[in-house]
């Protein structure tokens, strides 16, 4: 198993990118303890929302994950997220921050990249009118790709005379190359796998090296546009713009400001609010529960709710980062120690613990990932004390819920 997933958030100046980390890390946080052993500067836990095994059970009151919380069916799992700074025009060639910007950027596993389609701030994040952001999207994309293919430019000849002489393969050449950005062997395959009528690697001239490098690009840097500051006038022509010429990205409808608005509200309990929902509840609305707020504060709850909240559905922050882990081909994998029960041990607590794991990896793979490569695994049960091989897949609603029995340490002779 690989180690924990990573999503980098990308974004210029002002483009919401703060505002959406501050969204998707919102303290709630402060309900248990992490599971990271520790957090760089630049890195951050956030939180996925998920429905929570529980519910399938009817046990959602005993429901205390050891890390991030369950409410009421939703379980809302830890995640990292990586602050990618430094991103401009330029950035591979050096310019701004462009070499962190780079090097922070191999380590994600996936981008959430962070568009202002207000069109009131440009390249580098100063105000205007007007700005066209697909340029943003082209940009980013360029950047990436003119840094990867650089790279392989300035060895190109002495790459071909080694792939030549060794008899190597396309992939396990490339995987030599592009084993510093995080590759893996099978992601190197899926890249070529999409390429056709591909001539040997010596053959390759600059359009296909492009070719190749944006392919490779689709497996290592999915990413997922999030088009924030939904709410600003112009923000549907850009909108339209944007989904008319990339019509199979992954793309969110955000507006990272109005969560953190209503979040902070919800948190000095002004409102009711229901994440990743349109729900929002006033004093006016639950008078017994809530405090009151201001005439002021009130027309832009209304205004949110008519801009944002009822046109799109949600703010778009939880839906971001859920895309981001489906793109990830991610879910949630409950481990217990009493199939029957679902807990965790002692107590009656149910469902301490969850891990997200690539679907359709083998159980064994998972019990293996959990408990440690030195254990032996005797059995491993799902729901209703049910024994399922060590080869049976992780899927949505079948083999997520799993306890593992170990078998006993030889005595010492």
């Amino acid at each position: 198993m690989p180690r924990d997933p990573l999503i980098g958030i990308v974004g210029k100046p002002s483009s919401g990118k703060s505002t959406m980390l501050n969204s998707l890390t919102d303290a709630n946080a402060a309900v248990g303890a992490f599971p990271f052993c520790t957090i760089d500067p630049n890195k951050a836990t956030g939180y996925l929302q998920v429905p929570c095994a529980c519910s399938r059970v009817g046990k959602e009151s005993l429901c205390k994950p050891n890390y991030g919380w369950c409410h009421e069916g939703k379980r809302h799992v830890p995640i990292m997220l990586l602050d990618v700074a430094g991103l401009v025009p330029g950035a591979h060639s050096g310019r701004g921050l462009g070499n962190k910007f780079l090097d922070d950027l191999r380590h994600a596993d996936a981008l959430i990249h962070v568009v202002d389609v207000s069109g009131t701030t440009d390249s580098e994040g100063k105000n205007t009118r007007g700005y066209d952001p697909l340029y943003d999207i082209e940009w980013l994309q360029d950047e990436i790709r003119l840094w990867i293919e650089g790279n392989l430019k300035r060895r190109w000849g002495s790459i071909v005379r080694r792939h030549t002489a060794t008899k190597s393969s396309i992939v396990d050449t490339l995987q030599t190359q592009f084993g510093g950005y995080g590759s893996l062997p099978t992601m190197v395959q899926r890249a070529l796998d999409k390429i056709e009528s591909l001539p040997p690697l010596e053959k390759w001239d600059d359009d296909w090296i492009t070719t190749v490098v944006k392919s490779f690009m689709t497996e290592k840097f999915p990413t997922v546009l999030a088009l924030n500051k939904i709410d600003h006038p112009d923000a549907d022509k850009n909108v339209s713009k944007i989904m008319l010429r990339y019509p199979d990205s992954r793309t969110v409808l955000t507006s990272a400001v109005t969560e953190v608005f209503l979040r902070k509200l919800k948190k000095q309990n002004y409102i009711h609010y229901d994440e990743g929902t349109e729900f929002v509840d006033t004093c006016e609305d639950d008078p017994d529960n809530l405090k009151p707020l201001d005439d002021k504060v009130l027309q832009r709850i209304e205004n949110i709710r008519d801009l944002v909240l009822y046109r799109f559905g949600s703010t778009g922050v939880v839906q971001v980062l859920q895309e981001s882990v489906a793109m990830l081909n991610l879910i949630p994998v409950y481990t217990v120690k009493n199939i029957q029960t679902f807990t965790g041990g002692n107590g009656s607590n149910v469902f301490r613990d969850c891990f997200l794991v690539k679907r359709g990896t083998p159980v064994g793979k998972v019990a293996r990932y959990i408990m440690g490569s030195e254990v032996t695994i005797a059995a491993i049960e799902t729901v209703g004390g049910v024994r399922v091989s060590e080869e049976a897949p992780v899927l949505e609603g079948k083999n997520d819920i799993l306890a593992f029995k170990l078998a006993p340490k030889a005595k010492d002779v």
